[in-house]
């Protein structure tokens, strides 16, 4: 008894669908597979919004002992008023920028220090759980992380949660 040799096809993903072999410019796939054969994990695309980014970084930023507050002046009395208002949340995005982009982000941060504290230490600080925070959370690769110090909170400055002692009774 002999045996003839069964034809291989390749189908692609258009010939699947329409029934026809006419799939001009389809993807080939073989065996008639349809990436089913590929990895769960593998299939399809990931997309992290510049939010995503913000919010940790700005996160991770504030863990820094040393950290008074974030952003410009003007942005900080505007998120003091905010966080006032009943219901409202504190902004953690407050003085972060960035740049994402498929597999790369590239950060700016806006910081308030306390006064003592070592400016250069404290931005090597923060600048390494910035990284280490954006990288394990999001799997993306940073680039660079810029800070730059605003101001200098000093030990007698008004605290906005505090009122101000009267000056006379």
């Amino acid at each position: 008894m002999t045996t003839t040799p069964q034809a291989t096809t390749t189908t692609t993903t258009t010939e699947k669908r329409n029934g026809s072999a006419q799939g001009g410019g389809a993807t080939t796939v073989n065996g008639g597979s349809s990436g089913v054969t590929e990895p769960a994990g593998t299939r399809g695309r990931t997309s992290i919004a510049d939010v995503v980014v913000v919010k940790i970084a700005g996160m991770a930023a504030r863990e820094i002992p040393g950290v008074y507050d974030m952003g410009g002046g003007l942005s900080r009395t505007i998120g003091a008023v905010r966080d006032r208002v009943p219901g409202g949340r504190p902004n953690v995005g407050r003085g972060v920028k960035v740049e994402v982009g498929e597999r790369q982000t590239a950060i700016d941060l806006d910081l308030v220090v306390e006064y003592g504290v070592p400016i250069a230490d404290l931005a090597r600080d923060v600048r390494e759980n910035v990284i280490d925070a954006v990288e394990r959370i999001s799997g993306l690769e940073v680039v660079e992380v810029n800070i730059t110090v605003n101001d200098v909170h000093l030990p007698d400055d008004e605290d906005p949660e505090r009122p101000a002692e009267a000056r006379v009774e």
